[in-house]
């Protein structure tokens, strides 16, 4: 039995309609400006909506150790549903890090739209790595809610 469950989820009703929330979420050039954790330093992709299969890549940062990671889109549905999954850009880190997706799923609801947020690492190369962080990832994706409710609601 793992001793970190393979997904974790937040969620929050964000106050735009689900097409306003899947243009922010589908535009990569912006997911600097979404980011609860403080682990992305920025990214050189332009402004366009990603479709099933597309790469972006994303700078990243820990403390003082930057890394670069690409991104796959592996789950699109329009104004639904987006994740994408994140593998380091060094080749040879692939059978060591990675694997792990960040989904975020859209409900029309009262006020606005329902969004929940998941870190699924079901398919993290090696789980143990990863578990340490699941309470500081649960604590950025309930800062990048509210940044995205933020960001679609006008106020920022």
């Amino acid at each position: 039995m793992p001793l970190v469950p393979d997904r974790t989820t937040v969620q929050r009703v964000v106050p735009a309609p689900p097409a306003a929330v899947f243009a922010l979420l589908a535009d990569p050039s912006r997911h600097h400006e979404l980011d609860g954790s403080g682990l992305i330093s920025g990214t050189d992709e332009p402004s366009r909506q990603l479709a099933l299969g597309d790469t972006f890549g994303m700078a990243m940062k820990a403390g003082p150790v930057p890394y670069a990671m690409v991104n796959t889109v592996v789950e699109l549905e329009p104004d639904a549903r987006i994740a994408w999954q994140p593998r380091p850009v060094p080749a040879w880190l692939r059978p060591f890090i990675g694997g792990r997706i960040w989904r975020y799923e859209l409900e029309p609801a009262e006020g606005g739209t329902l969004v929940r947020e998941t870190w699924d690492i079901s398919q993290e190369q090696v789980k143990p790595l990863v578990w340490p962080l699941a309470r500081a990832t649960r604590t950025g994706m309930q800062r990048s809610l509210d940044r995205l409710a933020d960001l679609v609601g006008g106020r920022s």
